[in-house]
């Protein structure tokens, strides 16, 4: 009995110490779980403390690419002629590259660029050894993504936090994006040197030509430009930029891009370079400085920041010619003056207006002997007598009144006292009259004692209505005095209203621009809308033209004779010889040149519409 008890106990005893155990283990497998979770929540809670801190930007901005443009202006011929820009950068898409480009940069900046998810951690390993090595941070092993990142969302300081921020951006750029998506942004946003950001803007600045049209031996050289513009220029270290290009060669050889034998036909190519388009200090200044004006006016934001293309309808070779002979014209006819006076005078200045009659396009506007030293347009921005340049239209008002070309009218002599009892003597230069005469010599000889009695005759409301058909905005004066040019006028609005004459009668408003085309693509035509309106009519016209070749055959434009194809033309000199006045057409041009000195000081008595601006109209054809 004692026995059969004694085993009870030890049996009872015996079983106790396992049911502790098992209590024990799921208590610190609970503990060990706990802790586990404490350290993963510690950890996912310090991690996203960290992304918080260091505040990672969000790469929505990314996707949306739209980043600062040059606004580029081109001429009639499409060549680009000026950049405005806050960062000279023209975005093209990667198919208006050329095909080399793409892979020139890959090959030269990240060779398995389309393998790696915008990390390439062989390269980071690489680079990390070396800056060890090396005992510094000049080596990134940066990806394309990575620089994208980089040159859109951070600083360029060189510190491995930003270096960690790089890689966390590069690799979410390349879950959010393709590679062609990111090779676009990486091609148009890339510094090349020389203010130029894109390869578009690097194409013109070092080859002037857009970046479709480069050969395989120039996308080499642009491609080897990021690693250190400076130090790779192509102005300044040609030599280094081409041990540069021949290794980015060899790499989209070894890539297979190309083959070695077109590699080494590149680089064995002579290498062309043409510095990019000169400031508007040039010939086109004048041109351009119009052309900025009204577009900044037809858009309403600063050229600097629209990314507009704005193609205008100047011919740079005109413009170029222009500047040259009125630059000669002026010293000609400031040289008679210190011939005459022995003593040097102030050169005058001078201002020429090329329109193509039948489109009203401006071709060619120089409003000074040098836009660099006085950036004033004399050819708009001035209004001067319009002089004898004027008469046209009183004639063409009397011929729709009803009087012919050969109608009598009287030259002699004249006298009109005015409301305050004195007289007004108007007299023919040079003091000759021709008594009874025809519209036509009053006309081809600028009479002005014919002209004034004409404007007796049908009225002043005649004449301002032709006048303001034929697009004049300036005063007139409701009295006589308008007969002899008694307005100031621009050389541009003067040189416009001619064309009715050069014409067919009829007025179009000049244009500088053709269309401007905005960055998302729409177009805004600014003379569209810009209709021929009828001034004069068929017979008006008929014998309008013929009296204007009466002037440059025998008249007050003799000047101008022998230039071939010349059709009519009219000279004007205000009072005092201040001004000079010459306008006259071809079939296809109408020009105006006008000669003065900017503070209205006579030009000299012997200095004239015949005389002085003339020769400029003859010498610009």
């Amino acid at each position: 009995m004692s026995a059969r008890k004694t085993a009870k106990v030890k049996n009872s005893t015996g079983s106790k110490p396992r049911v502790r155990r098992k209590v024990y283990g799921e208590k610190q497998i609970s503990l060990f779980l706990i802790l586990v979770c404490l350290l993963q929540t510690v950890f996912l809670g310090g991690l996203l403390f960290v992304l918080i801190s260091l505040k990672i930007p969000d790469i929505s901005t990314v996707a949306h690419y739209q980043p600062r443009q040059a606004t580029v202006i081109y001429d009639r011929h499409k060549n680009i002629v000026d950049r405005i820009f806050v960062e000279n950068r023209t975005v093209i898409p990667l198919g208006a590259m050329s095909p080399y480009l793409p892979d020139a940069f890959v090959a030269a900046e990240d060779g398995r660029f389309y393998d790696h998810p915008g990390l390439d951690f062989i390269s980071v390993l690489r680079a990390a050894i070396n800056n060890i090595r090396h005992g510094a941070k000049g080596q990134g092993g940066s990806t394309i993504t990575q620089q994208v990142a980089k040159s859109l969302l951070l600083t360029p300081e060189k510190t491995y936090i930003r270096k960690f921020k790089e890689a966390i951006l590069a690799w979410r750029i390349d879950q959010l994006l393709g590679k062609k998506e990111i090779l676009y942004i990486y091609l148009n946003q890339i510094y090349l040197g020389e203010g130029a950001h894109g390869v578009e803007a690097a194409a013109q600045i070092y080859f002037g030509k857009s970046a479709a049209r480069l050969t395989l031996g120039q996308c080499a050289l642009l491609a080897g430009l990021p690693q250190a513009p400076s130090r790779y220029s192509l102005f300044n270290h040609l030599d280094r930029a081409v041990k540069r290009q021949k290794y980015v060669l060899n790499r989209m050889a070894a890539d297979g891009f190309v083959s070695a034998a077109a590699a080494k036909k590149a680089y064995e190519t002579k290498i062309h370079l043409k510095r990019g388009i000169k400031r508007s200090d040039n010939a086109n200044g004048f041109y351009l400085a119009e052309v900025k004006k009204r577009s900044r006016a037809i858009l309403g934001v600063a050229l600097q920041t629209a990314g507009a293309k704005i193609y205008t309808n100047l011919d740079a070779a005109m413009q170029k010619k222009a500047a040259i002979v009125v630059g000669k014209g002026v010293k000609a006819s400031a040289a008679r003056q210190v011939l005459k006076k022995k003593k040097a005078i102030a050169v005058p200045q001078g201002a020429l207006v090329c329109i193509e009659t039948g489109s009203a396009k401006i071709r060619a506007v120089t409003g000074g002997t040098s836009f660099k030293k006085s950036p004033f347009n004399r050819a708009t921005q001035a209004k001067r007598p319009a002089g004898s340049t004027f008469k046209p239209f009183v004639f063409a008002a009397a011929l729709h009144k009803g009087w012919t070309s050969q109608s009598p009218i009287l030259d002699s002599p004249l006298s009109i006292k005015g409301r305050d009892g004195s007289s007004w003597k108007p007299k023919n230069y040079g003091g000759k009259y021709y008594g009874r005469t025809t519209l036509t010599n009053a006309l081809v000889h600028s009479l002005n004692s014919a002209s004034v009695r004409l404007m007796q005759d049908i009225g002043y409301k005649a004449v301002h209505k032709i006048a303001r058909l034929a697009g004049l905005t300036a005063d007139l004066p409701p009295d006589l005095s308008l007969a002899l040019g008694a307005t100031d006028v621009s050389l541009l609005e003067m040189t416009a209203a001619y064309t009715i004459f050069a014409g067919n009668g009829t007025f179009r408003k000049p244009s500088f621009i053709d269309k401007i085309v905005l960055a998302d693509g729409a177009v805004i035509r600014p003379a569209q809308d810009n209709k021929s309106k009828r001034v004069l009519s068929t017979s008006v016209l008929r014998q309008m033209r013929s009296m204007l070749k009466g002037v440059v055959e025998q008249g007050t434009g003799r000047a101008v004779k022998k230039v071939r194809g010349v059709q009519g033309g009219k000279t004007g000199t205000s009072d005092d010889n201040r001004d000079a006045w010459f306008i006259g057409y071809d079939k296809k041009y109408t020009i105006g040149v006008w000669v003065g000195n900017d503070l209205n000081q006579p030009l000299g008595k012997s200095e004239s519409g015949g005389k002085t601006a003339a020769p400029i109209w003859r010498d610009f054809f």
